[in-house]
């Protein structure tokens, strides 16, 4: 059965989570635009350029207001697409006043774009910036220059979409297979963890979910009789026979040695008992060993609105627990 001491520790408070990868870029950009930014507005204070002043300015004070939203409520999405557009708009202002002499501004803006939002999005908007910008040098610049520009500023954008896309396709990748049980193939602790911090954001309202906890009975015993590779073929037969009963909406998790979890996602607590008793009697009638009698105990709760992933998980593990004292082989169901 699971430790419960790991599951829930109401003496010490919860630790804030980990700030995301793309929180921290996110910050970071706002914080090294600042002073790479303010220093130009300060200057043509000084030269009385008043209209290019207030562009470096208000640039500098969106960038401090954004740093600090997304400092205090961790949200990235809207701040992102804000930061990029506003941050566009202020460098085409500026090439608009300025002319080709400070194009080169486009080249950090349009590369941060891809560190902030998706590849397509960020390519969309900076194809748009292109095309503004050359709108406004068509007539400044000699078209082998102008052609130039826009050749450079076009290449700087596919070679950084293909480099975000290959990123991400390689940082999904390497997620998913962190969350893989190597032996069994079904999800392991982590993406569990994942999994149920997820409830945290959704209305449980209108939520219908339960949790079904099994251990396979005796287990230690098979590993002693008939050797730990005769365990692992009942590990990863247990998990086919799990697949063989639920839905392709459930997920199925190892959670330890013995323990899996599944979350019925959509059911409720009379489905989930269903499920559960059918799969605990195909277990018990499925020879898995020769000669060794396989039974699992399962415990089933119904998420409950309002209630914690931990609570929740809590008395899934005390119906698993009634399940093993009642004799094994066994369902008990929360509520």
């Amino acid at each position: 059965m699971l430790d419960t001491r790991n599951v829930i520790q109401s003496e010490k408070p919860a630790a804030k989570p980990k700030r995301s990868k793309e929180e921290v870029i996110l910050l970071l950009l706002c914080a090294l635009s600042i002073p790479s930014i303010l220093p130009f507005g300060i200057y043509r204070i000084v030269q009385h350029s008043w209209f290019p002043a207030f562009i470096d300015l208000t640039l500098v004070g969106g960038m401090s207001c954004v740093l600090l939203y997304v400092w205090r409520t961790r949200k990235i999405r809207f701040a992102s697409l804000a930061v990029t557009i506003f941050y566009s708009t202020g460098m085409l202002v500026t090439v608009n006043l300025q002319g080709v002499g400070v194009v080169y501004w486009a080249y950090p803006t349009m590369i941060a774009g891809f560190f902030m939002l998706r590849p397509n999005v960020a390519l969309t908007i900076n194809i748009v910036s292109l095309s503004v910008i050359v709108t406004l040098l068509a007539t400044r610049v000699s078209e082998l220059n102008l052609f130039t520009i826009a050749v450079t500023i076009l290449l700087i954008n596919l070679f950084s979409y293909i480099f975000s896309q290959r990123t991400r396709q390689q940082h999904t990748e390497l997620n998913l297979a962190a969350e893989i049980d190597h032996l069994t193939g079904v999800c392991n602790r982590r993406a569990l963890e994942r999994k149920l911090a997820g409830f945290l954001h959704v209305d449980q309202a209108e939520m219908q979910s339960s949790m079904l906890l099994l251990d396979l009975d005796h287990f230690k015993q098979v590993n002693d009789s008939h050797g730990h590779a005769a365990g692992d073929k009942v590990l990863v037969h247990l998990c086919q026979l799990i697949r063989s009963r639920t839905r392709k909406s459930d997920e199925i998790f190892r959670y330890g040695g013995e323990e899996f979890i599944v979350i019925a996602n959509g059911a409720s607590l009379g489905a989930a008992s269903g499920m559960a008793e059918n799969l605990r009697a195909l277990v018990a009638a499925t020879d898995i060993i020769e000669g060794c009698t396989i039974t699992v105990s399962i415990g089933v709760a119904a998420l409950e609105p309002g209630e914690s992933p931990e609570s929740w998980l809590l008395r899934a593990d005390r119906m698993l627990y009634n399940a093993k004292q009642s004799g094994r082989n066994k369902v008990c169901v929360a509520g």
